[in-house]
């Protein structure tokens, strides 16, 4: 076999193997939510948007009597385990603070931190092991 034809194969597989690895990625897009969530009396709706490597995180929340602040927010995030994903986010009130996002058998489960506080009043969204399901 000449040299040519020994890099050929060598970049076909090598080209096969990456092919492979790249579409064994998890795919993030969806849309999720509580529609019971604070025990029935709000709502939390979280989507997410992703375009190769590029992962959009947005979300709102808000009462269902409609009473208080109706935070809107969103941000970039970033794979960094199995089934993880890191982002930064900032809402319509000027808070902002960092979250986990970790993928479950019919949903994800959000924990948020909070880290620059504008107006309390969207702090009760923001919380640990909020669990939302798929809803697209």
């Amino acid at each position: 076999m000449k040299w040519g034809a020994v890099a050929l194969l060598a970049s076909t597989v090598l080209g096969a193997t990456a092919s492979t690895m790249f579409a064994a990625e998890p795919n993030w897009a969806g849309e999720y939510a509580d529609k019971k969530f604070l025990n029935g009396q709000a709502v939390f709706q979280l989507s997410i948007q992703q375009s190769g490597n590029s992962i959009q995180v947005a979300f709102d929340a808000a009462y269902v009597d409609g009473h208080g602040a109706a935070p809107e927010g969103d941000g970039q995030a970033k794979i960094t385990g199995a089934n993880t994903l890191e982002f930064k986010w900032e809402d319509s009130f000027k808070n902002s603070g960092t979250g986990t996002i970790k993928r479950t058998a019919d949903g994800v489960t959000v924990s948020m931190n909070p880290r620059r506080v504008v107006d309390s009043r969207c702090l009760v969204f923001y919380g640990q092991n909020i669990r939302l399901k798929r809803t697209k």
